[in-house]
């Protein structure tokens, strides 16, 4: 298995109050953590991967019945619309341009709330991306953070074969990395993260 999905969904719904509210959700491709028993009144599923995004539809079907849902394939950066919060679920790291998100998202709702990966979780490491984690994370506390709260969530494969298989497509200097697991089995990789209000 990877990473308990249903702890991170608990989280976030502890951290902020969906009840009630529309929220324009980036990087809903695949599902999300934001689940219906939040009581979140409508959705904007946003997520440039149209295939990503069409697995949600698919699941969506029976698991959101009666919570609207319009399923956008576009570019956070090129969709306009109003809602009471723009959610962005491990995917602001992967922005082009961080403020300028964050500056897009706040013309279209007033509260903004973003979960991502932290500087210096092994779980990045791995995946190589510690500059992009280092760029967003500065950029998120330069635009002002209401509240936030750190977590650590853990990684687990039943080899190191499993973990590999994850990580594919994350490039070169990722898979000289996962290397350093070979020999391990049960592989557990620390995932540090926070979320925050913005």
């Amino acid at each position: 298995m990877v990473v308990d999905r249903s702890e991170l969904a608990a989280n976030l719904s502890k951290f902020y109050g969906f009840q009630g509210k529309s929220a324009i959700c980036v990087g809903a491709g695949g599902g999300m953590l934001l689940e219906p028993a939040t009581g979140v009144a409508s959705v904007v599923a946003v997520d440039k991967d149209a295939e990503a995004l069409d697995k949600f539809r698919a699941e969506s079907k029976s698991t959101w019945a009666g919570i609207p849902i319009q399923f956008v394939p576009r570019k956070f950066e090129e969709v306009a619309f109003q809602g009471d919060v723009v959610y962005f679920e491990f995917c602001m790291y992967m922005m082009e341009n961080q403020q300028k998100t964050l500056d897009h998202a706040r013309t279209m709702a007033r509260d903004i709330v973003v979960i991502d990966h932290l500087p210096g979780s092994k779980w990045i490491y791995y995946w190589a991306g510690e500059e992009e984690v280092i760029r967003s994370t500065k950029a998120l506390e330069s635009f002002g953070i209401k509240r936030k709260k750190r977590y650590t969530a853990e990684q687990r494969f039943k080899d190191w074969q499993a973990f590999t298989d994850r990580l594919t497509g994350a490039g070169e200097e990722s898979r000289r990395r996962v290397l350093e697991l070979k020999e391990v089995k049960d592989v557990r990789i620390p995932m540090d993260y926070c979320l925050y209000l913005l």
